[in-house]
């Protein structure tokens, strides 16, 4: 696991837990990793970083079992709870109505991978490929960006009746002129009309109300079995993949020591930034946080090893592990 800010306020929290993934002493064990990519202030990211883990094991408790459903529910029940919040403190800070964040969830759990992504953090799988002895990176989620053409079909045809659903704003595709993300827990201001007013500052007012959520909280989930030849998950916020390939990332991880593994990843990252830049990566790291975003984004990496037989294991008894990072809180290992 590993953090570098860039910005004044570290915006990312991540976590890891290992062990029961429910409410009930006889529910399911597995595994569970969170990274929560933020953006205009750290409190949404902080919120999931609290709740989001809390809402699944009361699902899977409910249901008494891990599913794409149990994940979707926990993802809106978390939104439901911070939109409250929200609306409790509009009065006296308005400015908590354009703050969210990009979730993007792993669970290995009962030998099967879930993954459930809102925003831009992408999640990449190292596999063994015995014919050719490489490891090949499999991209297993895909980024809720309107820089997608995919994601701008889909805005489209979600809002027919809004020509400006999408706008080209200085190269750069935005919902409605103001976000690249198309979805996100928080950002109230694009979720609700009530909260796209004054006192709420004007560059996040829309001239006209909407009468449904511009932005959407719902994750895509995919459920797809392990197998003995997935070696490894890189997690990481939209910071990374700016700077390193699916495959240069998985080479990284697959031929260095796995001890410290996540921080050589994030320093390579960085190596690329400073290069962009024409400047030696020992320069780069002078630059005051605040100045540093000009350079690149705070990045938050967790990386998982897949052990098939512990996978595969119907008891999956492994350590109990639970560990919190950024936002301030226990946990941060900042580079």
């Amino acid at each position: 696991m590993a953090v570098i800010q860039a910005n004044n306020l570290l915006e990312d929290c991540s976590q890891i837990e290992s062990g029961p993934m429910s409410l009930l002493e006889s529910g399911p064990q597995g595994t569970f990793v969170g990274i929560y990519d933020g953006h205009g202030g750290p409190e949404a990211a902080r919120f999931v970083n609290q709740h989001l883990f809390e809402n699944i094991k009361k699902f899977t408790s409910e249901t008494q079992g891990m599913s794409a459903d149990v994940i979707n529910k926990a993802f809106l029940a978390t939104e439901e709870a911070f939109l409250s919040l929200v609306q409790q403190q509009w009065e006296i800070k308005p400015q908590i109505a354009s703050v969210g964040s990009c979730c993007l969830v792993g669970i290995v759990c009962g030998g099967h991978l879930y993954i459930a992504n809102a925003g831009d953090s992408r999640v990449v799988l190292g596999r063994s490929d015995k014919s050719e002895k490489e490891v090949k990176a499999v991209q297993l989620s895909y980024e809720h960006n309107a820089s997608v053409e995919s994601v701008r079909e889909e805005l489209h045809s979600l809002h027919p009746n809004d020509p400006q659903i999408v706008v080209l704003k200085h190269q750069v595709w935005r919902v409605k002129g103001l976000i690249q993300i198309s979805r996100s827990i928080g950002d109230a201001y694009l979720k609700r009309a009530e909260f796209n007013r004054a006192p709420l500052l004007a560059k996040f007012r829309l001239p006209e109300p909407f009468d449904k959520p511009i932005l959407k909280a719902e994750p895509t989930i995919s459920v797809q079995k392990l197998y003995p030849e997935d070696q490894f998950l890189i997690f990481a916020s939209d910071g990374l993949w700016e700077h390193l390939s699916n495959q240069e990332a998985v080479d990284i991880v697959n031929n260095y020591p796995r001890n410290g593994i996540a921080r050589k990843l994030l320093k390579a990252a960085l190596r690329e930034a400073a290069k962009k830049r024409e400047m030696r990566y020992s320069d780069l790291k002078k630059i005051d946080r605040g100045v540093r975003r000009h350079f690149h984004d705070d990045i938050t990496i967790i990386i998982l090893f897949l052990d098939s037989q512990l996978i595969s294991s119907s008891i999956s008894q492994g350590p109990l592990l639970s560990i919190r990072g950024g936002g301030g809180t226990p946990g941060n290992f900042n580079t």
